[in-house]
């Protein structure tokens, strides 16, 4: 099975560490494409890729993957850009994020979308039940 993760980047990176630690979990049911987003290396300011490069990449990953899962609790343009093309070409995907006890909401446009599995987790641990009851179907 092929996965693509997405991940926040250029939006910021306070949830890198979560992000390898569900990406490692990933490993168990399959190739996980996109296993960078995890990395500590990986900052902010994105891939020394032209963007095309990064957007023709990511695209011909998708369409790749089995199954797209993604870590949504930073609001990012690319990764909902993600969400909504695997969905457009019939991938399953899995939307992980964290309970906000701020206030703070994930987007109406992909809490609303019954086509996506969506998680809201309490705990590291949590989250990778979430993925582990993912895949088991």
């Amino acid at each position: 099975m092929k996965i693509y993760f997405a991940g926040a980047v250029r939006a910021g990176r306070e949830n890198q560490e979560v992000y390898q630690q569900i990406i490692e979990r990933l490993k168990n049911y399959g190739e996980v494409l996109t296993e960078h987003i995890g990395k500590k290396e990986l900052t902010a300011d994105g891939e020394n890729l032209p963007e095309e490069k990064i957007f023709e990449r990511d695209m011909g990953y998708i369409q790749e993957a089995d199954v797209l899962v993604a870590e949504i609790s930073t609001p990012s343009l690319g990764v909902g850009y993600e969400i909504a093309r695997a969905e457009q070409w019939g991938k399953r995907a899995l939307c992980l994020y964290k309970r906000f006890d701020d206030g703070r909401k994930i987007s109406g446009m992909v809490k609303g979308n019954k086509n996506l599995t969506l998680k809201e987790y309490r705990d590291l641990r949590e989250a990778l039940r979430f993925v582990d009851k993912f895949f088991e179907r």
